[in-house]
């Protein structure tokens, strides 16, 4: 372990590491200070750039960009009301009052100093953890692998979101969506829709970018045109440090609960802030200055969302179960740059494993002294309207998504789930859940076969399978004895159970997909047949309690009803997730007649001319400037963006930038 940690020390010191790790943290910073992304979120938009670099310097990039989206996403909570990440829902309810008096750089300090504090803590949790869970991982075999990815999923969908059957069905929906592709026994294609697209099993990048950037940034323009009318700082640096002092034992306490629920499977960052606050309510006096300006209201969510990223490397690491959804990504990241999480990763690369808990370390460090510096600077957006930015982070995401595979099924498989994303946002689905349920498939895959060849029905004879059982059985029993669904909070809207016909639909659309994957799994041998039949099977059982709610329920329940909300946003009506959806439809059907680059010019063009209401020629500006940005991307990635069918008739290249 000594030479480990020497070896570890002597690459993060190294120039050329800690300047990637540097990119990446300004990337995170940027992620997560745009309201609609988030880490998963960046993450994905970072995986096609990582990919072919040299492993330390991959591993710099993600983990510095992943240890900082929940130090920047402090930003939009604060300084516009809006969280920047689900893990900063909580930080608003008294960061945005305490801006609105003018103490908006008295929230910040704190929050920057309290996730400073909570990141260090983590990684060094992180360290320990490591230390003393050796001798577990060597017990660990196929049957043990098995069972705590079995344990995981289970948690991850009955502790995710309000309603446990949806998380149980959105993990089943994630491991049908992971069986279409090549079975990996076999390598015969399963539901392949006739195209060679799915010869492969859906992009990482793709359903990662469709769950989590989509539907954010639609919900985010539906809902606000412009996030305020002036910057909200004020003065008050030192004395947020001075507050953080006088309450550090509070921040303490949330850095703890941050390790030990990021550590579990399901939870992760959308609760841990509100775990946090609930907690400092709780435990200290004035309870009723909550909500209204208490600086402990920051501090509180601020040290548990980023100490969370500690412990959830945890299992992430140790066993290769992402512990949540910007989790499941860093694991795809691990693959893809030849790192494979597990026993072996723990036991014979131990240098990368300290080489990935000293970047949190000092990723946050880096972080948090970054947005000291760039806060006066980076108040200013607030006054930029959300109009501006969303055709540019389509594009961006449009883009990373091509990086893929590089085809047009790229673009078209994220328009697709792009729609089962938005739609599972729309009624109350957790999103997570389905993006665990698909980065675990191969592996429940591969290890229901393992397991059972090696072992037979005797894997429930080994003592930590059965500790692995009783655990899961116990989970379930206590969620559905516990677990109460949160009262109506508003009896108006579409959604309620007056009006079910779209969630109907939905759910029929959800039915159909089933029985297309349950119809082509039964045509073929048991290898390759058996993995969608019990993904599909599974996710029926667990949708019909959802379906008898939705037909038996006599008052509507946010559980799994989506109200609709107008008070708030500048003209006082929403549009419809529809009318962006048309939007990006268009530019999908326009791309594919001229090709890529002239249609997202023309997308970004139209949409900042007619929803930010720009001039011709700055909206033309606008877009002249996007597709400089992907001519300079294609001579450095050496790209050939999708051709249209006008260009393919007519047997034209066109000039750079336009190619």
């Amino acid at each position: 372990m000594i030479d480990a940690g020497i070896a570890a020390l002597v690459a993060i010191t190294s120039p050329v590491h800690i300047l990637h790790l540097f990119f990446g943290v300004i990337i995170g910073l940027v992620v997560g200070i745009l309201p609609g992304l988030g880490g998963t979120a960046g993450l994905a938009l970072l995986l096609p750039f990582v990919f072919g670099m040299d492993p330390s310097l991959a591993l710099a990039m993600m983990i510095g960009l992943q240890s900082v989206t929940t130090t920047s996403d402090t930003f939009p909570s604060v300084l516009m009301g809006i969280p920047g990440t689900s893990g900063s829902q909580a930080t608003v309810l008294d960061g945005f009052p305490l801006a609105k008096k003018g103490e908006g750089a008295r929230a910040l300090s704190a929050a920057f100093i309290s996730s400073m504090f909570g990141g260090v803590f983590g990684a060094l949790v992180l360290s320990v953890a490591i230390f003393f869970a050796m001798p577990i991982i060597l017990a660990v075999g196929f049957g043990e692998q098995m069972m705590l990815v079995v344990l995981a999923l289970t948690m991850v969908g009955m502790l995710t979101g309000a309603n446990p059957w949806k998380g149980l069905a959105a993990c089943g929906l994630g491991l049908m969506l992971g069986s279409l592709g090549a079975a990996p026994f076999t390598g015969i294609e399963r539901l392949d829709f006739g195209t060679d697209y799915l010869i492969d099993p859906l992009p990482l990048v793709v359903v990662g970018l469709a769950m989590f950037a989509t539907p954010e940034i639609i919900d985010l323009l539906r809902r606000q045109e412009t996030i305020s009318e002036k910057p909200l700082m004020g003065h008050g640096w030192a004395v947020g440090f001075r507050d953080w002092m006088s309450n550090k034992w509070l921040s303490l306490r949330c850095a703890i609960i941050g390790c030990l629920v990021g550590a579990l499977p399901g939870l992760g960052g959308t609760v841990i802030d509100w775990i946090a606050y609930g907690h400092a309510i709780q435990t200290t006096n004035n309870k009723e200055r909550y909500g209204t300006g208490d600086i402990r209201g920051v501090i509180a969510p601020e040290s548990a969302n980023n100490a969370k990223e500690g412990g959830a490397l945890v299992p992430t690491l140790l066993f290769g179960i992402p512990g949540s959804g910007s989790m499941a990504i860093l694991l795809g990241g691990f693959v893809l740059i030849g790192i494979e999480p597990g026993v072996d990763m723990v036991t014979y690369k131990l240098d990368l494993v300290y080489l990935i808990i000293w970047s949190v370390a000092l990723a946050n460090i880096i972080g948090a002294g970054t947005c000291f510096v760039l806060a006066p600077q980076i108040s200013k957006l607030t006054t930029i309207k959300y109009t501006l930015l969303a055709p540019i982070m389509f594009g961006l995401i449009f883009f990373a998504a091509f990086q893929a595979t590089r085809s047009w099924g790229d673009l078209i498989a994220l328009f697709i789930v792009s729609l089962l994303g938005i739609y599972m946002k729309r009624f109350g689905w957790p999103r997570p859940a389905l993006l665990i349920g698909f980065v675990l498939a191969d592996q429940v895959e591969e290890l229901v076969y393992q397991t059972f060849t090696v072992y037979g029905l005797s894997v429930f004879e080994r003592p930590i399978v059965l500790v692995l059982v009783g655990l899961t059985a116990l989970s379930v029993f206590a969620v559905i004895r516990f677990k109460k669904e949160p009262a109506d909070l508003s009896a108006t809207g579409p959604h309620t159970n007056q009006n079910k016909l779209p969630q109907l639909m939905f759910l029929g659309s959800v039915f159909l997909f089933i029985g297309m994957l349950f119809v082509d799994a039964i045509q073929y041998d048991y290898l390759t047949g058996l993995f969608p039949i019990f993904a599909t099977c599974l996710t029926t059982v667990f949708l019909m309690p959802l379906c008898f709610q939705l037909v038996t329920s006599a008052a509507p329940s946010t559980a799994f009803f989506d109200s609709e909300r107008v008070a708030g946003t500048s003209g006082g009506l929403l549009k419809s997730n529809e009318h962006y959806i048309f939007w990006l439809f268009g530019m999908l059907a326009f791309s594919a007649f001229v090709g890529f680059v002239i249609g997202i010019a023309a997308f970004i063009f139209l949409f900042l001319l007619l929803k930010a209401r720009l001039s011709v020629l700055r909206s033309g500006l606008g877009a002249l400037a996007f597709v400089l940005f992907l001519g300079v991307l294609s001579d450095r990635l050496t790209l050939q963006y999708p051709t249209g069918l006008l260009q393919d008739a007519a047997g034209v290249d066109l000039p750079w930038p336009l190619q």
